[in-house]
């Protein structure tokens, strides 16, 4: 029985947590989210353990339930295709502060036991130590071993989990207040952990450039501080619903029972890139190190994030995957992507209408975003709603990424691209069609574009998974070859197979470049092209990525690669500046569309229109005092080098 757990959350007795969160909205929300087993938290707060007493019943082994009466009540306001058998693992996260090596250490721990009664007896040790009253979370002045030890003590079949495991400020191999490996933090009982939290800001690949790690589960939690927030990261297992069960899978790391994780974007995490937060200054960390360290606004040391630290410490590069390793998942909150679709906030009341909708339609919040058929999403809840999801599936989304305690952002549409898409509906109604176009007029492409009313019916697929359309493209000789496809008409899959069918008919990888806009899918357009072309070698010199990075590959060919490239965050950061300094208080995202747009029209600065002449001047002035270009710039320079010569584009005209 495949199942997905949630244990590392909070109760109302934490600090900065919601008032919502009790026994019954545990379950609640666990049944919405398709959460299977939730962990209670905060068990050692005396309130929070005595109300847990109260509420629960045993269920299966090491497992609780609600009784009768509240769930009950539950049930009654449940959609009933969200209704199911929600159990409950009782857990705790306790942070340790103590001195070690010269440095204060500040360690968070996530402690799940099986029983009421041991969760009494750890309660009464560690009273004994410290006060359980004051938080939900329990801040015990005790080294990270000896709670250990304690805990196994108490009972032997403890799961002792290392939480949030590079959180910079709170964790075993956080930058501020860990160590460099988990045997420094907890000695000659480390073999007793088998489990690890990856935290928000981390994922899985980052944490397999640690060979350390191995002999490790690497699970994922919410660490919700909400019910709401539950699910946004849990851990899969495919085995009895019990706790020896889901403890012997993490112990044996049986890929056959722990089957998983499905994680947060980890770059939405607080602590994913080095920064200061009121300083506005968020940098990678090749940019921090440049740097010694030291913020360029105020001059104290950076927060280091998780990204930088997992580069110290890595031992492989990045990519590396262990043989072990297990399956997972990037999901954004269903709420999120019903709000970029339909343009408002994840808590406002025509979000909630479609989400409510959709649960009581098609059943759990992770079934919506893992497994539901686009079609049955968008005929209850709109086309954008269905590409939203889809391009969540596909890593298809813009990010932002969080830094010194400010969360990241994950754009699924922007509102222009938005407002675009819901003008063109049209497009989005022709699902899964493609159409090949040979030697077309320009005029007929656009007006076919503009009425797409004349795609073909989809047909059966053929054994290597293309339809009749999608082979016609595939196979289609000469060029120049147009397609227009709706969304989930299987674009790269049609394209990478006619790539290989050119590679197979002797073209020279080296003669064929392939564009996407971002990098996740030129990421996933490269791995198909390896596993299609029998590994990396096939590729040759075939040039694959993102149109800003094959721009700067040509202009480095070309000699005119810049020397600093600002990503969009460093740019932003730059253009507020710039306007500070030349006194000009509008909004910096509408000077940055602004700008941008003009940049896409190729505008000199005499060409920009009259209102936003100043605010390019000031921007392109920063620029320059940098020796720094942005995304656009790096476009920019690339066609006005192949307007002056436009044989320089080609490798024969070079030599």
């Amino acid at each position: 029985m495949q199942f997905a757990i949630d244990v590392h959350l909070h109760s109302r007795f934490a600090r900065a947590t919601s008032r919502d969160l009790n026994p019954s909205n545990l379950h609640k929300w666990s049944a919405l989210k398709g959460v299977d087993v939730v962990g209670t938290g905060d068990y050692t707060h005396p309130e929070w353990f005595a109300e847990l007493s109260e509420q629960f019943e045993p269920a299966e082994a090491g497992l609780y339930k609600l009784k009768a009466p509240w769930r009950d009540a539950v049930e009654r306001e449940l959609p009933e295709r969200c209704r199911r058998a929600v159990r409950f693992m009782l857990s705790v996260e306790i942070s340790t502060i103590y001195k070690k090596g010269d440095k204060t250490r500040k360690i968070h721990h996530v402690v799940i036991l099986p029983s009421l009664e041991s969760v009494a007896r750890l309660n009464q040790r560690l009273g004994a130590i410290g006060n359980l009253k004051s938080d939900g979370r329990p801040i015990l002045g005790l080294d990270s071993r000896d709670l250990l030890e304690i805990c196994l003590e108490v009972d032997e079949n403890v799961l002792f989990v290392p939480a949030h495991i590079w959180t910079p400020h709170f964790a075993a191999l956080g930058a501020s207040s860990g160590f460099d490996s988990l045997a420094e933090c907890y000695g000659d009982l480390l073999p007793q952990i088998f489990a690890v939290e990856t935290g928000l800001s981390s994922d899985p690949p980052m944490n397999w450039r640690l060979s350390a790690l191995d002999r490790y589960a690497i699970i994922s939690n919410s660490d919700a501080h909400s019910p709401q927030k539950l699910a946004r990261e849990a851990t899969l297992f495919d085995t009895e619903l019990s706790y020896p069960g889901i403890y012997h899978a993490l112990k044996d790391r049986d890929p056959a029972r722990f089957v998983g994780t499905l994680e947060f974007y980890p770059e939405e995490g607080k602590y994913h890139y080095d920064g200061h937060r009121k300083c506005q200054v968020c940098w990678k960390p090749a940019q921090t190190l440049k740097a010694a360290g030291a913020c360029p606004v105020c001059g104290r040391k950076l927060t280091v994030g998780v990204l930088h630290r997992v580069e110290l410490l890595a031992d492989r590069p990045e990519g590396f995957r262990p043989d072990f390793a297990p399956p997972y998942e990037y999901l954004i909150p269903l709420d999120e992507v019903i709000g970029a679709a339909v343009g408002g906030g994840p808590k406002s009341k025509r979000v909630r209408a479609v989400y409510d909708r959709l649960l009581a339609e098609l059943g759990p919040e992770l079934a919506i975003l893992r497994q539901a058929d686009p079609g049955a999403i968008e005929s209850h809840a709109g086309s954008l709603v269905a590409e939203g999801v889809r391009r969540m599936r596909s890593g298809e989304v813009d990010i932002y990424p969080g830094h010194d305690g400010e969360y990241g952002v994950i754009s699924v549409f922007s509102n222009e691209e938005r407002e675009r898409l819901q003008g063109q509906g049209a497009l989005f109604d022709m699902g899964a069609v493609t159409k090949a176009v040979e030697e077309t007029p320009v005029a007929e492409v656009m007006a076919a574009l503009a009425s797409p009313s004349a795609a073909v019916e989809a047909v059966p697929l053929s054994a290597d998974g293309l339809d009749a359309a999608q082979r016609q493209v595939v196979e289609a000789e000469g060029g120049p070859l147009v397609v227009l496809a709706g969304p989930g008409a299987g674009k790269t899959r049609v394209l990478t197979r006619r790539i290989a069918r050119l590679v197979e008919r002797g073209v020279d990888p080296g003669g064929i470049m392939a564009i996407t806009f971002t990098r996740r899918a030129a990421g996933e357009m490269r791995q198909r092209l390896t596993e299609l072309l029998g590994g990396a070698s096939g590729l040759g010199a075939m040039q694959v990525g993102t149109f800003h990075r094959l721009a700067l590959e040509l202009l480095r060919l070309l000699g005119d690669e810049p020397k600093l490239v600002l990503d969009e965050v460093e740019a932003r950061r730059v253009l507020e500046a710039a306007l500070v300094d030349a006194g000009l208080s509008d909004n910096v995202a509408t000077v940055a569309q602004a700008l941008s747009l003009a940049k896409a029209a190729a505008l000199g600065l005499d060409e920009v229109a009259e209102e936003w002449r100043p605010h390019y001047a000031a921007y392109q002035a920063a620029l320059q005092t940098y020796g720094a270009r942005d995304y656009d710039d790096i476009l920019l320079d690339l066609l006005r080098l192949l307007e002056a010569d436009p044989a320089a584009f080609y490798p024969s005209a070079r030599r």
